[in-house]
């Protein structure tokens, strides 16, 4: 450890992996370090079972019903990824070989996380399953999300005359094609807004409010007066993804998501990278208002620049608010989903009077989680009250019986300057939402900080292939 590094990384949450595998690529000599025993920092997947009742300080071990506590891996922060591309279904699931995996992302400016996996062939590690509903919160109760001209017509979230223009909007969006003009019937994308929109096809505040955050997944209504590209664009990509495999856009590690910290990991040590869990920080090293190294157990391991997550560098963030996660253990299948063994939910915000949307992502034993019989839904939300338990209530209400509960409320960090000077650049908090859209636009930028341009796709393309060979027609 006594020797110079160009980054060292502390903290291996997925942000911080992916960072890590992108500079060793990128040439640079990398020490990654965490001071945890295992992968994934706060978003980490925990097993055995009797480990998350520890984590917890529940005071009695798991009851038999719980089945085997090594059946167990528990995501912290569930986030599903949504696929569109081609793909080998296996029994155990879907093989992502060079499948061009698309998180939910949908414009190219957040989609670094899917070309990440794309071109380093990351997946070559990890077995995803499709997971089996989406869902949208009205009035009390749960609806399929529709997204096709078929659904819109079948589903009972909207009357007869709002789902037939709920059709001709899914027929515009589907038909759309910014290169197009003929394909816009009067809307400019780049000056009409998405308020404007849906005035025009005449759609229902209900619709308004799962279309924006189910099907274009935006956590807020400020993308209301906006231009409509890019929200059209989420909308096509949810269809076109859902297509792909018909029950959900969705995907979801088996085993669970701290398999794919552990994929970035591999990667960067293929290029060189050097690892070390259960290693603790005594100090981060400056000299003249710059980082210069790392103490740990008596060395100094010296660096040019550092990524960390918040908890390394607390003088250096300050708390951005709090979210709410409430891991449940079930012993049965959502009630209105068709007995799925894994979907998401959410409730946008107007239907419960918040500000912001909550979320429920369920998985099971089907993913290779949880004990057989048992399934995983974890409730999250941003926390706009002293109460934030009973914000979440109308998500627990859907979940009825619950026979455990977990309960976590975090401060969200956020690094109180750029990093430029210091060279010390912390990540930010992992958000509410069960997507990776805020994850990937906090790799973009920090790495954007560290290097001073945008990163080059095709020029860790051309690396990869000095190394392993240009890809077999």
């Amino acid at each position: 450890m006594d020797e110079e590094y160009d980054v060292i990384v502390l903290g291996t949450g997925l942000t911080e992996c992916i960072l890590s595998g992108i500079m060793s690529v990128n040439g640079k000599k990398v020490l990654h370090m965490d001071r945890n025993p295992y992968y994934g920092g706060e978003s980490s997947s925990i097993t055995p079972l009797e480990e998350l009742y520890k984590r917890f300080t529940l005071p009695d071990s798991p009851p038999e019903s719980m089945g085997r506590g090594r059946d167990w891996n528990v995501d912290l922060i569930p986030k599903f990824l949504m696929a569109n591309g081609q793909s080998l279904i296996t029994s155990s699931g879907i093989r992502l070989y060079a499948m061009r995996l698309l998180i939910l992302i949908y414009t190219i400016r957040a989609l670094i996380l899917v070309k990440m996996l794309l071109y380093t062939e990351v997946t070559r590690y990890l077995d995803f399953k499709v997971v089996e509903g989406s869902f949208v919160y009205k009035g009390g109760k749960i609806y399929k999300v529709p997204s096709t001209e078929t659904e819109a017509l079948a589903s009972n979230l909207m009357g007869m005359f709002e789902k037939r223009r709920f059709r001709k909007f899914l027929v515009f969006v589907a038909n759309f094609d910014e290169n197009d003009p003929k394909t816009f019937e009067g809307v400019d994308p780049k000056t009409t807004t998405m308020r404007d929109v849906y005035k025009k096809f005449d759609l229902g505040q209900d619709v308004i409010d799962f279309t924006g955050h189910a099907l274009a997944l935006y956590r807020t209504d400020d993308y209301l007066d906006v231009p409509c590209l890019e929200t059209i664009n989420r909308i096509k990509l949810y269809s076109e993804s859902l297509a792909r495999y018909g029950k959900s856009p969705y995907l979801y590690p088996l085993y669970g998501l701290g398999e794919l910290p552990q994929g970035f990991a591999r990667l960067s040590a293929i290029y060189g990278g050097t690892y070390m869990l259960n290693k603790p920080v005594d100090e981060i090293v400056m000299e003249d208002g710059h980082v210069v190294g790392v103490k740990s157990e008596g060395e100094v391991a010296r660096c040019k620049q550092l990524i960390c997550d918040p908890s390394y560098i607390p003088d250096r963030v300050r708390k951005a608010g709090q979210v709410i996660r409430v891991i449940c253990i079930l012993s049965h299948p959502i009630k209105n989903t068709n007995d799925a063994n894994s979907c998401q939910i959410i409730i946008p915000q107007n239907q419960v009077n918040r500000n912001s949307d909550i979320y429920v992502c369920m998985i099971s034993y089907a993913h290779n989680v949880a004990a057989q019989g048992k399934y995983i839904a974890i409730v999250s939300t941003t926390v706009e009250t002293s109460e934030p338990e009973a914000e979440i209530e109308p998500a627990l209400e859907l979940l009825e019986p619950i026979d455990q509960k977990f309960v976590a409320i975090s401060d969200l960090y956020e690094p109180t300057d750029d990093g430029t000077e210091s060279q010390v650049f912390a990540s930010r908090s992992y958000d509410a939402t069960t997507h990776f859209e805020t994850t990937c636009n906090d790799i973009k930028d920090i790495y954007k900080r560290m290097t001073g341009s945008d990163f080059d796709f095709e020029n860790m393309k051309r690396k990869q292939n000095d190394v392993f060979g240009e890809d077999e027609q």
